[in-house]
């Protein structure tokens, strides 16, 4: 037995894929529009703000780190300005203090020098009057030789004893 729909001359539905035929354009348009349109209100609405919040809130800290940094750094150059200041002042104090420490032990070294110079005239006069002392004192001793060695001469030679008296003056007329 045949199959009354089929005989009756209506055709089977014919297979294929939905959105290649043309018979259901119209309502995939309308529902692609629909579904365009919500998605749109629902970015529009929700979306967008929540992504405008965190586009403000990165951006607001984004200017708080920058301005953070700006004072950071202008923090930084006072305080290398300080530094080099300091350190210009610490450099002059140094220098002075070594100008002045100089200065001293020049000075100290001049008073040695004067001293030393002091005790050495010091020393010169009294090593000049011991050696003048020694001189005198070998003279006299030189002196007494002459003497002895003029009477044991004159003893031997002519075989008469002189007086100690005239030997004396005798010496004493060879050396003036």
């Amino acid at each position: 037995m045949s199959n009354p729909a089929t005989s009756a001359g209506t055709e089977a539905p014919s297979s294929g894929f939905p959105p290649f035929k043309t018979d259901t354009f119209p309502s995939q348009l309308f529902w692609l529009t629909v579904t365009f349109v919500v998605l749109f209100v629902v970015v529009w609405r929700i979306a967008n703000p929540m992504i405008q919040t965190v586009v403000k809130g990165r951006k607001d800290k984004i200017d708080g780190d920058i301005a953070a940094a700006a004072k950071n750094k202008a923090d930084a150059e006072a305080a290398l300005a300080a530094y080099n200041a300091a350190l210009g002042d610490a450099k002059v104090r140094a220098h002075k203090l070594a100008d002045e420490t100089r200065k001293k032990i020049n000075d100290e070294v001049e008073a040695a020098k004067a001293q030393a110079d002091v005790q050495a005239k010091a020393s010169t006069v009294e090593a000049e009057k011991r050696i003048a002392a020694m001189q005198a004192e070998a003279a006299k001793h030189v002196t007494k030789a002459a003497q002895d060695a003029a009477v044991a001469i004159v003893g031997r030679l002519i075989g008469d004893v002189v007086p100690p008296e005239e030997a004396e003056r005798a010496v004493k007329a060879v050396g003036a």
